[in-house]
């Protein structure tokens, strides 16, 4: 409402987009309440009662409403204060979570309570992230004391091994000559080239080379025996013909 009005100029494009990422990030750290609905029976037993009063527990502790409902069936109908006695036993079961929030009503053949939790929901998710990385904390140091590695002690010092002495060799006493040393002179000719492998061979004298006995001559062949007589051969007689007369 100045005078003169103040005008600012912008990019209503941009202007929307900066509103779209606000309004994201303040639903996205919302915590929308639940209602939770768990059903009783009046004549419900021990056992079913206390499972079913942890589902409340849990509920309540995560931050969520809880809705109680009592069903009556049959005669059940006409005795409502059953319901009512069973709600209030409840309700003095969870008073360290949470709260009646609504009070016990009739509603046609049903009767429903209201539960409200004493914690918030985004308290309880704030409570749940700092204890995961609490938990994951102690886990990793947890880890890391595990599989440090232990110091290592010194090894223990070697004890020195004395080494066996070398055996002094025996002295040999030299013979001593009276004629005078003489030293021999190789005169090397500077104009003669050095020998050659192959003038080496050929100066080298041939020793012959020892052959291998000759082998033993095969065994000699037994004599053959004479061969043996054959027996004459028996003469041929001719027979006489039928009616020839034979001679005496």
């Amino acid at each position: 409402m100045a005078r003169p009005p103040v005008a600012k100029l912008m990019d209503y494009g941009k202007f929307k987009y900066e509103s779209a990422v606000k309004a994201r990030e303040a639903r996205k750290n919302q915590a929308q309440t639940v209602i939770k609905e768990m059903k009783l029976r009046p004549k419900i037993d021990v056992h079913d009662y206390e499972t079913k009063k942890g589902h409340v527990v849990r509920f309540l502790r995560e931050g969520d409403k809880v809705k109680i409902t009592i069903m009556f069936r049959g005669r059940e109908q006409s005795r409502p204060e059953m319901g009512a006695r069973l709600l209030q036993r409840l309700a003095e079961d969870v008073v360290d979570l949470g709260f009646v929030e609504s009070a016990p009503k009739l509603d046609g053949r049903n009767m429903i309570m209201v539960l409200g939790p004493h914690k918030k929901k985004a308290d309880f998710r704030a409570e749940r992230a700092a204890g995961r990385a609490h938990d994951d904390h102690d886990l990793a140091h947890a880890l890391l004391t595990e599989h440090a590695p232990s110091p290592a002690a010194p090894p223990p010092a070697r004890a020195a091994v004395p080494r066996p002495a070398a055996a002094a060799a025996p002295e040999v006493e030299q013979p001593v000559s009276d004629a005078p040393l003489v030293e021999e002179a190789t005169v090397v000719d500077a104009a003669t080239p050095p020998p050659t492998k192959t003038a080496a061979k050929a100066a080298a004298p041939k020793v012959p080379t020892p052959r291998a006995p000759a082998k033993a001559p095969a065994k000699a062949a037994a004599p053959k025996a004479p061969p043996k007589p054959r027996a004459p051969a028996a003469k041929k007689v001719s027979q006489p013909a039928d009616g020839a007369e034979t001679p005496a």
